[in-house]
């Protein structure tokens, strides 16, 4: 009789593991349940039609290849895409940033975690998720075994609106090509997509967040987890409880993930 561990066995391990981080981290995710569920099989992932994630889609090439004539376009690494687009003009919003936030995190990331664009403190320092919704992030991850240096955090729009406010379709039209030469480059294996906006920008669909949420979305091939924004948790305590499901299930998906 083998003694290698069970699918079960190992869901339960994981389930364990949560647990613990729950408890540590409960000030953050501010749900911790006196017992988790098991089931006899984990959640599984949502397989999508395309071959392989780990290389770009022919659907991911399909959008790339409109801006072939963008000198960003045959851009081979992360830092030659920033350096190629860093002083973009192409919106209304360039003439208003402090600074451009192209993104941060491994190059390498099997997560790219994806938010709606930059925020007052993002824009004076130039990096996505710096202030207190970057702060709760950090732990959000943390509170399902992932570090802010593990995974690779974007925006759909690398400057900031004015007061904050939601971008605006041209806004978005004129930026989302470089979110998608992220992606091109970075080859992640799993998406997060944090609130309403970067959610519907990303898959070009218009449901609200509570109808995205737990659906087995994918962008190019990749699958896509939906969940709220830090920001939202820090105004709705309450969401917090779907949150901690979210980011549970992001992370059995992510521990099914081939090798």
């Amino acid at each position: 009789m083998s003694n290698s561990p069970t699918e079960k066995d190992l869901g339960a391990e994981l389930e364990r593991f949560v647990t613990e981080q729950a408890s540590r981290f409960g000030d953050v995710i501010s749900y911790v349940p006196a017992k988790l569920a098991t089931t006899s099989q984990p959640m599984p992932i949502e397989q999508s039609a395309s071959s392989d994630p780990s290389v770009p889609s022919d659907k991911l090439n399909e959008l790339l290849s409109i801006h072939r004539s963008e000198p960003w376009y045959k851009a081979s690494s992360l830092a030659e895409l920033e350096a190629a687009i860093h002083d973009c003009q192409k919106c209304r919003l360039g003439a208003t940033r402090i600074k451009f936030v192209f993104g941060v995190g491994n190059p390498n990331a099997k997560v790219l975690v994806i938010g709606e664009a930059p925020g007052a403190d993002e824009d004076a320092q130039g990096e996505p998720f710096v202030g207190r919704a970057g702060q709760l992030l950090n732990k959000m991850l943390v509170a399902v075994n992932f570090t802010r240096e593990e995974v690779y955090i974007a925006n759909i729009l690398k400057s900031r609106p004015p007061n904050n406010r939601d971008p605006k379709p041209d806004e978005v039209e004129a930026c989302e090509p470089y979110l998608w030469k992220q992606i091109a480059i970075i080859k992640p294996k799993l998406i997060l997509c944090l609130g309403r906006i970067a959610g519907t920008n990303l898959l070009k669909i218009t449901e609200s967040l509570g109808k995205m949420r737990g659906q087995p979305y994918e962008f190019c091939g990749i699958p896509v987890v939906v969940t709220y924004h830090p920001a939202a948790l820090m105004r709705n305590p309450d969401w917090k409880h779907g949150a901690w499901e979210d980011l549970k299930r992001l992370r059995r998906m992510y521990e099914e993930l081939p090798a």
